[in-house]
């Protein structure tokens, strides 16, 4: 049973990390979820105050993940529809893009990517702001992005590496 665990445990850690860049995958959450199963393991290698601090932390995280591209989007002189068509772009990237990398390849990550920013343009258009205030605004939606994305990638990593540290012990015992 410990190999079960151990190996579903592997697979949510990788699957985090891929999480962190895409949006619709809670990223350092399934690296807890990990975290959780590598304690119901024989080894129990974390104690009560890991697991409350990981908690923390990744509830900080997700409150910063929604901040983080709308601060950014505002920063830059975006208004409330360019922050909105950034997140509907995010939502639309998840959804819609990965269906069409069956047909297009690996383009689709460049959606992805792109997606907040051709929105968060688009909302600051059909706000009636001109082109170059409608492109900083998106801009900033991307930085934003790009930002959250890279914190969740390092958690997500430094999680990760935990796991696989103790799981490494744990053979080596």
């Amino acid at each position: 049973m410990d190999i079960f665990l151990i190996i579903i445990g592997a697979m949510l850690c990788i699957i985090a990390i891929i999480g962190s860049v895409l949006p619709i995958l809670p990223g350092p959450l399934l690296a807890y979820i990990a975290f959780v199963l590598l304690q119901l393991t024989s080894a129990h290698p974390f104690g009560w105050t890991f697991f409350i601090v990981w908690a923390l932390i990744i509830i900080f995280l997700t409150v910063l993940d929604y901040i983080i591209p709308a601060r950014w989007t505002k920063k830059f002189g975006g208004s409330k529809r360019g922050v909105r068509g950034s997140n509907i772009g995010l939502v639309v990237s998840v959804i819609v893009l990965p269906i069409l990398g069956i047909v297009i390849g690996p383009f689709w990550l460049l959606g992805l990517i792109g997606g907040p920013f051709l929105w968060a343009y688009l909302g600051e258009k059909y706000a009636g702001k001109h082109h170059e205030h409608a492109l900083r605004s998106a801009r900033g939606s991307f930085i934003g992005f790009v930002a959250g994305s890279l914190l969740k990638i390092v958690i997500s990593l430094i999680m990760a590496g935990y796991f696989f540290v103790n799981i490494y012990k744990f053979f080596i015992k």
